[in-house]
């Protein structure tokens, strides 16, 4: 019986303390380091801990996520300053715990039936990422403990490392910790930084390249809990013409002859103090503000790029609207309140990027950030030297290439912090004379008294197409009028000045049928450009060598200076394909013209232009390289190493000049046959250019070309590539089947002439191989093509 009451008095008392009201907030930070804010923050740093006060239940804020510390490798793009997604969230309490929900708020209802925008809510999903345990409380409020939340993968560290085939990695919380100097609380945003360690195994081959030990990746994570803007924003809405990004969601309120997608552009808010006046200061300007880890010259040359936007500002009678300034001492980069240009080292050259935090209710941008990669301007100042061989003596002056690649970082700036104005790509510039930062450009080089000069390499300050995007955007117009017809005359004006746009899905090699928009492309006639930047290949080449280097530098490193002098066309080339088949179309909606434009088909004497101009890439006398060069390119020195900026060959330690021309004269086959190009050409049925002309047009050039004593083991090579990417492309899946008759039928030509060819033991094996692949349907041939070394970006 004693026992009995003991083990209830017991069990009454694990019962009591299961319910027991959590202590107060004051008596359980005791001693902790306190933050007021936006939320609250203490820091108890015996226990590492981090405590966020909580007042406001079911009040939607933003959360954004980032890496102010990242990896340093452009292949597993986990970069300094990278953002995450960002978040509108709500804090919801559940028994003894917080839930962080994550809403929806690509489906919605605009109505004023409080029924109606339930029923969505009701009917699409929403997220809950985190649960946070009441530590302590205070009437409605509740004190949370965040550590766990702050250490786990919100950024998805262990997901990327598996899309790249790094290895399999997830956080180690007894190597990882709060990192007190970067918690900071302010009146509209809660700035919270971890320390977080993922251990791993099998790591990848870009894993190994970037931490000391591979197991064992540490990086930073940070979270930005971050107060709604008010309503005073006015969204813009998106027009294809734009120029810019758009944000979406879909009304379910929206009347039945309306669509439900509405679309708007992401901006800046920005509003003049006298909205009367013909100039006037900003209420609030949009600062960009610098790195301070960036070096000079280049701090100079960002700061010189980024603030061209000025100009596009001032021309809508703005005032400093636009302004960079040095990042303070004291700043966090990732603090929602800074826009930042970051300077971004890598272990290998990779891209640039301008993210932003935008509101998703109405795509207002609160914060821009600019990542710039370090060796961008390397790569830009060794494309100088190849160019132009400057090194005829000790101490040779090199200001001209420095200032070529300085000019390309000024160029790059404006690009990237044009993305956080909200502006998309336009590939279509430079089509309209450089009118546009937001295209990618390749160098303008030319050729006088037979040099190559790169004095006039890259364009000064933004274009007229970066203007109209600004007015877009930015612009103020009259309340009383009607802001959508002020936006349609203002994409007329821009039409009718003849500027194009050609953005992303239409201008990114592949098999975009588009004829416009290139990426690193010159000029208005893409074949005319190929031939004027194979000319200016020619003479580079020419000069090429040891002036190439400075003293000092080892001769096996002339391999990597080499690489974008000889493929110096391949950008041009790119440009050139996409005539083949190509047509000609805008970003249009009806109403844009008196009668639709839609599409027309590129010229046909132009496409055949285009393949002449394509298929003299493919003769051995501009693929070969002069073996006085090839001389000069040893194995590489004791201490040095391959690396992917160098030719791919099968040569073994030695410069392989044969595998180099392979992996040209496939880069130009693989353009021309890409099977969507195909498929297309094939449905311009007044086209005199057939797939089959294209086929026996690319079989001449190559594997019936006539014999050259010269050259016979690069033809041999280049025959076999031909054969390969022929039989390669004829097994595309997507290639449709009249298409794939047509390259079967030129196979079957192809066989039974190898076949006459008695005397050319290449010609016998190629026919061999024909005859099987017909009769088996498989093709073997032991060969594939070498690859090119990585090109973009320049």
């Amino acid at each position: 019986m004693i026992l009995r009451i003991i083990f209830i008095v017991c069990a009454l008392m694990v019962g009591n303390a299961a319910i027991a009201k959590p202590p107060s907030v004051k008596s359980f930070t005791e001693n902790f380091e306190y933050q007021s804010g936006y939320f609250d923050l203490y820091y108890q740093p015996d226990s590492g801990k981090v405590y966020v006060l909580v007042k406001r239940f079911g009040q939607p804020f933003l959360f954004q996520s980032s890496l102010p510390q990242g990896m340093g490798s452009n292949d597993i793009g986990l970069d300094r300053g990278q953002l995450g997604d960002t978040r509108i969230v709500q804090f919801e309490r559940f028994g003894d715990k917080v839930l962080l929900r994550q809403l929806n708020t690509y489906y919605r209802a605009e109505s004023d039936n409080p029924a109606e925008k339930a029923s969505i809510d009701e009917a699409f999903a929403d997220s809950v990422i985190a649960g946070l345990p009441i530590v302590a409380s205070d009437n409605n409020a509740v004190l949370i403990d965040y550590t766990d939340f702050l250490l786990s993968d919100i950024h998805q560290v262990s997901q990327r490392l598996q899309q790249t085939q790094q290895g399999s990695y997830k956080p180690d919380p007894k190597r990882s910790g709060v990192y007190p100097a970067r918690l900071k609380a302010f009146p509209k945003n809660t700035e919270l930084e971890a320390l977080v360690t993922y251990a791993g195994s099998k790591p990848g081959e870009y894993v190994r390249q970037v931490t000391p030990d591979p197991d064992s990746i540490s990086v930073h994570l940070h979270h930005s809990l971050i107060e709604l803007p008010d309503d005073n924003y006015h969204p813009r809405a998106f027009l294809p013409f734009s120029g810019y990004w758009s944000i979406e969601y879909e009304d379910y309120a929206a009347p039945i002859d309306q669509s439900m997608v509405k679309r708007f552009i992401p901006r800046h808010r920005l509003e003049k103090k006298n909205p009367a006046a013909a100039v006037s200061e900003a209420v609030e300007p949009i600062i960009y503000y610098l790195d301070p880890g960036t070096p000079e010259p280049v701090r100079s040359a960002l700061k010189d790029g980024a603030m061209w936007w000025n100009e596009a500002f001032s021309a809508l009678g703005y005032k400093d609207a636009f302004q960079v300034k040095d990042l303070p001492a004291d700043a966090d980069p990732m603090d929602v309140r800074y826009n930042v240009i970051q300077w971004v080292h890598r272990a290998t050259r990779g891209w640039s990027y301008g993210s932003s935090v935008i509101d998703p209710r109405s795509g207002e941008i609160l914060k821009g950030h600019v990542t710039l990669g370090s060796l961008r301007v390397r790569q830009d100042y060794l494309i100088a030297l190849g160019l132009t061989s400057p090194f005829s003596q000790d101490n040779a002056d090199t200001s001209a290439q420095q200032a070529m690649a300085l000019a390309r970082i000024r160029q790059l700036a404006a690009h990237e912090v044009g993305h956080t104005l909200g502006l998309a790509h336009n590939f279509a510039g430079s089509e309209n004379g450089n009118a546009s930062v937001m295209d990618y450009p390749h160098p303008y080089v030319y050729v006088d008294d037979n040099q190559v000069k790169i004095d006039k390499a890259y364009s000064v300050g933004v274009g007229l197409w970066d203007k109209y995007t600004i007015a877009y955007g930015y612009k103020s117009f009259d309340p009383n009028q009607d802001e959508s017809r002020q936006l349609a005359k203002l994409v007329q004006g821009a039409r009718s000045s003849g500027l194009n746009y050609i953005s992303d899905p239409d201008a990114r090699p592949g098999d975009t049928p588009s004829a416009q928009g290139n990426l690193w492309d010159n000029g208005t006639n893409p074949v005319d450009e190929l031939k004027r930047i194979i000319d200016v290949r020619q003479v580079a080449l020419s000069h090429f060598g040891l002036n190439s280097i400075s003293k000092g530098t080892s001769l096996s490193s002339l391999e990597e200076s080499l690489v974008p002098i000889y493929l110096l066309h391949r950008y041009q080339l790119q440009a050139a394909a996409k005539l083949v088949g190509g047509i000609r179309y805008q970003y249009e909606v009806k109403g844009d013209y008196p009668s639709a434009r839609g599409q027309t088909a590129v010229n046909s004497e132009i496409q055949q232009q285009a393949v002449d101009a394509m298929l003299n890439t493919l003769s051995p006398a501009f693929l070969a390289i002069p073996e006085s060069l090839t001389r000069l390119i040893p194995p590489k020195a004791y201490g040095e190493s391959r690396n992917r900026e160098s030719f791919k060959g099968r040569t073994g330690l030695a410069f392989d000049a044969i595998g180099a021309a392979e992996s040209a004269c496939g880069y130009t086959l693989s353009q021309l046959l890409q099977s969507g190009r195909l498929n297309n050409l094939a449905a311009q049925y007044n086209n005199p250019l057939t797939v089959s002309k294209l086929v026996e047009q690319i079989v001449a050039k190559t594997l019936k070309a006539p014999d050259n004593k010269d050259y016979r083991q690069l033809q041999q090579r280049i025959n076999a590539v031909s054969l390969e990417a022929l039989v390669t492309a004829t097994l595309d899946s997507n290639l449709v089947p009249e298409v794939r008759a047509e390259l079967e039928y030129q196979l079957s030509q192809l066989q039974l002439w190898l076949e006459r060819q008695s005397k050319d033991p290449q010609a016998q094996m190629m026919a061999r191989q024909l005859e099987q692949f017909f009769r088996t349907g498989d093709w073997k041939s032991n060969f594939s093509i070498l690859p090119l070394p990585p090109g973009s970006p320049i």
